[in-house]
C-alpha cells in the first residue's frame, strides 16, 4: 500500500522532493535490515510587540531526518539537522552502528501498512507563505494597542505575540510506508495586567488559525482584558468542600494530563491509574472520551501519525466505561494489539511514542455553555486558572492538588473574585463526580479541546 498526500502544485513538488530523499535513504537498507526515514522541513516566524514597538522578530527554517533501523530485533536511531545527502548518509550509518549496540527486543519493529484509509484533512493555508513580515508585525502591534486601550483598568500589556509555522513531513520505510503531509498554523497571544500595583491581576487571550486571515485581534485582546479585569480585587479563597466549575482552558489542561494515563506505553510500564481497568466503569456515564485527529477543527489534527499510519478516531471511554488505550507499533506489540495510529514525536530529532493529538469529551446538552453550566450548578466555585500542574497532578496515582484563582458562584452566576487557594481531589474521583459537561467545545492549542466542566465534592483550601 502506497499513499502520498499533497494538493497544491508547489507543495506537491516539495513533498515529492521529501519523498524522493526518504526513499533514497530507505533503499540503502542492507539484507536483514528494516529502515524508516522521517524527513521534515519548515519555517517559523515569531514576533513580539511591546509598548508600541517591535521588541523581537525571528524567522527560522529547519530541515532534517530521523532514521530508525532495525536489525536482529535491535533498534538504532540517529538524526541529522540537514537534508544534504552526505549528512543524511552519515545519519544512516550512525543508526546502523547504534543498532549494533542495542539490546535485542522481540517487540522492536517498524510500522507496516494496516489497511486503514487516511481521511483527507486540510491543514494547510497556502496564502500564509505570501504574507509579508511587515503585515505580521503590524498585527502584533495592533493586538498590543487594543489590549492596552480596550479597558481603562488595564495597567500594562505584558506581551503581545504573533507566531506562525509551515511544516511538511514525509515518512518512508522498507516495510511499505510511503506518505507525506503538511500543516500550517498561526496565532496571536497577549497577556495583560489589570488593577493597581498593590492589587494587580493578569489575564491572557489568544486567537489561532491555519492562516493569517483567520486571526482575530479583538478576540485575543478582549479575552485577555476580560479575564484580568474580572479578578481585580480578589480576596483570599475559602476553605470549603463544594462543586468546582473549570473554565475551558483549565479543562483542556486537565484532559491533557489524563491523556498521558491513556497511553499504552504508560499502561505497560505501570504508570497509569487506568492500568488493568479495561471494561470497567471509570467515570460518570455521561463521559465519552475520544481522540480524533481526523477532526479538522483540532489544533493537533493530522492525516498520518508519526510512523506514517493513517490517523483514526479512537474511543477511549464510552459512557463512562474504559474501552482502550492508544498505541504505536512497538507499544502495541508489547500489549499484544495493533497500533491505533497514535504515534507522535517531537520532530525529526525524536522517536515515536503513543499519545493523543485531539482529545475531547462528548459535549453536553444544548445551552450548556459557561452560563448554562453555572446556572445548573447554582452554588460553587469557578476556577479560571491553575498553577502547579506538573508537580500537583500525578497521572500515575491520580492525585490532584493545584493552586487556583477564580470567582465564587452564587445563584448560578459569577460573584466575587477569589485567589490564593488550592483545589484537590483525585482524577479518578473527578471523572466519577462530573455533574455537568459543557457544549461549548473550543479547540485550543495543545492536544485536548476545552469545554466548561463541573465537578462535585472537591476540597477547596484557602491559604
Amino acid at each position: 500500500m502506497s499513499t502520498v498526500a499533497s494538493t497544491a502544485t508547489g507543495d506537491r513538488t516539495r513533498s515529492v522532493e521529501l519523498i524522493a530523499l526518504a526513499t533514497g535513504v530507505a533503499d540503502r537498507a542492507r539484507p536483514g535490515e528494516e529502515v524508516e526515514v522521517y524527513a521534515a522541513r519548515g519555517i517559523e516566524t515569531d514576533i513580539r510587540a511591546y509598548q508600541g514597538a517591535i521588541e523581537s522578530l525571528t524567522s527560522a527554517t529547519s530541515a532534517g531526518v530521523g532514521i530508525r533501523l532495525v536489525a536482529d530485533h535491535r533498534l538504532g536511531f540517529a538524526w541529522a539537522g540537514s537534508l544534504e545527502p552526505e549528512v543524511v548518509a552519515e545519519a544512516l550509518s550512525e543508526a546502523r552502528d547504534n543498532a549494533g549496540f542495542a539490546t535485542p527486543d522481540e517487540h522492536v519493529r517498524l510500522a507496516s501498512p494496516d489497511g486503514v484509509i487516511a481521511s483527507p484533512v486540510d491543514l494547510w493555508d497556502e496564502g500564509l507563505a505570501s504574507v509579508p513580515t511587515s503585515a505580521k508585525a503590524e498585527l502584533a502591534l495592533a493586538t498590543e494597542t487594543r489590549a492596552r486601550t480596550v479597558d481603562g483598568r488595564i495597567r500594562q500589556v505584558d506581551h503581545a505575540d504573533y507566531g506562525d509555522a509551515m511544516i511538511e513531513m514525509a515518512v518512508v520505510s522498507t516495510t511499505g510506508i510511503h506518505v507525506s503531509t503538511r500543516r500550517s498554523s498561526a496565532y496571536l497571544s497577549v497577556g495583560v495586567i489589570a488593577g493597581d500595583e498593590g492589587a494587580s491581576q493578569t489575564g491572557s487571550g489568544f486567537s489561532v488559525s491555519r492562516g493569517f486571515e483567520g486571526l482575530d485581534v479583538e478576540r485575543a485582546s478582549d479575552e485577555a482584558a476580560s479575564r484580568a479585569v474580572r479578578l481585580v480585587g480578589a480576596g483570599k479563597g475559602p476553605t470549603i468542600r463544594t462543586t468546582v466549575v473549570f473554565d475551558r482552558r483549565v479543562a483542556s489542561t486537565l484532559l491533557s494530563v489524563i491523556s498521558t494515563a491513556l497511553s499504552g506505553e504508560s499502561v505497560a510500564k505501570g504508570r497509569s491509574f487506568f492500568a488493568g481497568r479495561i471494561g470497567e466503569l471509570v467515570g460518570d456515564p455521561a463521559i465519552t472520551l475520544v481522540d480524533d485527529p481526523t477532526d479538522h477543527r483540532a489544533y493537533g489534527a493530522a492525516t498520518y501519525d508519526a510512523e506514517g499510519l493513517a490517523c483514526r478516531r479512537n474511543v477511549l471511554v464510552d459512557h463512562g466505561v474504559l474501552r482502550g488505550f492508544l498505541f504505536d507499533t512497538i507499544s502495541g506489540s508489547r500489549s499484544g494489539v495493533s497500533s491505533t495510529g497514535s504515534a507522535v514525536r517531537g520532530g525529526f530529532s525524536g522517536t515515536p511514542s503513543p499519545g493523543c493529538r485531539a482529545l475531547t469529551l462528548a459535549p453536553g446538552g444544548e445551552g450548556y455553555d459557561e452560563a448554562g453550566v453555572l446556572s445548573a450548578v447554582g452554588e460553587g466555585l469557578f476556577v479560571q486558572s491553575i498553577t502547579g500542574v506538573h508537580s500537583g497532578v500525578n497521572p500515575i496515582s491520580g492525585d490532584c492538588s493545584v493552586g487556583a484563582e477564580g470567582l465564587m458562584v452564587r445563584g448560578g452566576v459569577l460573584a466575587e473574585p477569589v485567589r490564593e487557594f488550592t483545589v484537590a481531589s483525585t482524577l479518578q474521583r473527578m471523572l466519577r463526580s462530573m455533574v455537568a459537561i459543557g457544549a461549548d467545545v473550543e479547540w485550543l492549542p495543545g492536544i485536548a479541546a476545552g469545554q466548561t466542566l463541573a465537578v462535585a465534592d472537591m476540597q477547596v483550601s484557602g491559604t
